[in-house]
């Protein structure tokens, strides 16, 4: 199936570095970042999952759980771990799921459907299992990101729509571009003048009417 924002996120179970996990038990009421690698000991994904370990205390703080997937079994991604450690200056210290079946990777919609069958598979073969996925406690899609094999990911940004995504559940507010926590917000179109009154007694500024700065909720 094609997976898009709003849908439900599959749950399923898997074996990962941290034991067998139900995935939207393993959620709870937490927020979850998952995300995808299409080998193990490749140069790209061994960056990226040595940078996330070492700002993993940043989505703590926001009450948000980080899930690797790789297309390997899990004693390779052990393996991996200490290479990760020692190129990286951290090791992994979240789970990653062991996806040798791609049972998850074609759970989520990641599989091209011209992609090779070949194998052993390849990096190539699996070019576009490089997937953020970032989900609530509702178990609800919020953001899908897939980017090419030689481009690694912005986890720095990552935080950044997470920082959005969170500050706009709780508020009707929206986030212009270019935002950072603490720049001002948008109000929302469904949110009328009598109302904004209500909600912003300080005031706001309108370019359009349907375009109102409002200084960041608390």
């Amino acid at each position: 199936m094609q997976l898009r924002i709003g849908d439900d996120a599959p749950n399923f179970t898997a074996h990962t570095t941290h034991g067998t996990i139900d995935f939207h038990q393993w959620i709870g009421d937490h927020w979850a970042i998952l995300f995808s690698h299409p080998k193990d000991f490749t140069p790209v994904c061994t960056t990226e999952l040595g940078y996330l370990a070492r700002i993993k205390p940043e989505f703590d703080r926001r009450n948000t759980r980080i899930l690797g997937l790789s297309i390997d079994p899990v004693d390779d991604h052990e393996r991996w771990a200490k290479d990760i450690e020692e190129t990286q200056g951290t090791a992994p210290n979240y789970p990653i799921i062991g996806d040798a079946d791609l049972k998850v990777a074609k759970l989520y919609d990641m599989i091209h459907p011209n992609a090779s069958g070949a194998q052993p598979r390849t990096a190539v073969d699996n070019a576009t299992i490089r997937s953020v996925f970032v989900i609530g406690p509702d178990k609800k899609v919020k953001l899908i990101l897939t980017y090419p094999m030689s481009t690694g990911r912005n986890f720095d940004e990552v935080l950044r729509v997470l920082d959005s995504l969170q500050l706009t559940a709780r508020h009707k507010v929206a986030t212009p571009a270019q935002w950072e926590p603490g720049d001002d917000v948008i109000i929302a179109p469904s949110i009328g003048d009598d109302e904004a009154k209500k909600r912003y007694p300080d005031g706001w500024k309108t370019v359009k009417p349907y375009l109102r700065y409002v200084a960041q909720p608390a």
